[in-house]
């Protein structure tokens, strides 16, 4: 059985994150190779994970995908979700979500009161947002994007809480993990330019954190045609609203971190065993 984690040229061997799971893949007798996207793979089954460069190249990733055999997650799931505006789709489905306002460009933007936060809606590693008040700046900001972009009030409880990141299995809940403001003062862009550093750490969540993740995720997959559990891997990424309950602020079906060296050896046996069960359906 070979699998292959697609990775990207500046990141070709992963970021570290996944070590313990290959190692505990290659126990299992599993052929595990990394391999940057963009060219011929054989595998039984292609992992996307630090493709990272992709917002650069986003027609030659997705028409790489689309000659990929057995990719996780499917190429149905990378075109929905690799573009933001899912969360349009998703808060008309009933999910509760950060208020998000897609402005493609040329389009003039309404902006929220208070602080908000302008994004690329396709992008990955926090790149391109910033975090505003001033009306002029942020027009500024998006026009130097030159894509289509969101916009959202800055949740003010992420700068006390941070985000709460669930991780799923095959549907199946499996850890989280705690994620300091990515738009705090000091942070850095990490040695390959392709993210900014982040502050994490180890996190159990909610019973109200779990239920929206899993509303999440069962909406994702009706909008998809597709059950939860085809989805190889999940990261539901939530804040806690104005009112205190949890919002959406990002669903990772693309290349999430998963956080394994943030939790125990039993998350890095979970995924394994389910690629594992994956790849022998190849």
């Amino acid at each position: 059985m070979k699998v292959v984690f697609a990775s990207c040229g500046r990141l070709p061997l992963g970021d570290g994150d996944e070590e313990s799971l290959v190692a505990a893949l290659q126990r299992d007798g599993v052929d595990v190779e990394w391999q940057p996207w963009g060219g011929e793979v054989e595998a039984d089954l292609v992992v996307l994970r630090t493709t990272w460069d992709y917002p650069d190249h986003l027609d030659e990733f997705l028409a790489w995908c689309a000659g990929v055999p057995m990719l996780a997650n499917p190429l149905p799931v990378v075109r929905w979700n690799i573009d933001k505006s899912y969360m349009a789709e998703l808060a008309a489905r009933g999910v509760p979500v950060v208020p998000t306002a897609v402005v493609r460009p040329g389009e003039e933007p309404v902006f929220p009161d208070g602080e908000f936060v302008v994004k690329p809606a396709v992008g990955a590693g926090s790149r391109g947002a910033g975090r505003f008040t001033g009306h002029a700046e942020a027009r500024a900001h998006l026009e130097a994007l030159g894509v289509t972009a969101l916009v959202q009030p800055y949740q003010s409880s992420v700068d006390a809480h941070g985000e709460t990141a669930l991780v799923f299995f095959a549907g199946d809940y499996s850890h989280s993990f705690h994620k300091g403001p990515m738009l705090a003062q000091g942070l850095a862009e990490a040695e390959s330019g392709l993210y900014v550093e982040e502050r994490l750490a180890g996190i159990e969540p909610t019973t109200r954190q779990v239920a929206l993740a899993e509303q999440v995720l069962d909406v994702a997959a009706e909008l998809l045609s597709l059950r939860r559990s085809d989805f190889l891997y999940a990261r539901v990424d939530v804040v806690e609203g104005p009112d205190g309950e949890p919002l959406l602020l990002e669903l990772e079906l693309t290349e999430p971190s998963l956080g394994f060296k943030l939790t125990t050896g039993e998350a890095v046996s979970r995924f394994s065993k389910v690629i594992q069960e994956a790849a022998s359906r190849g």
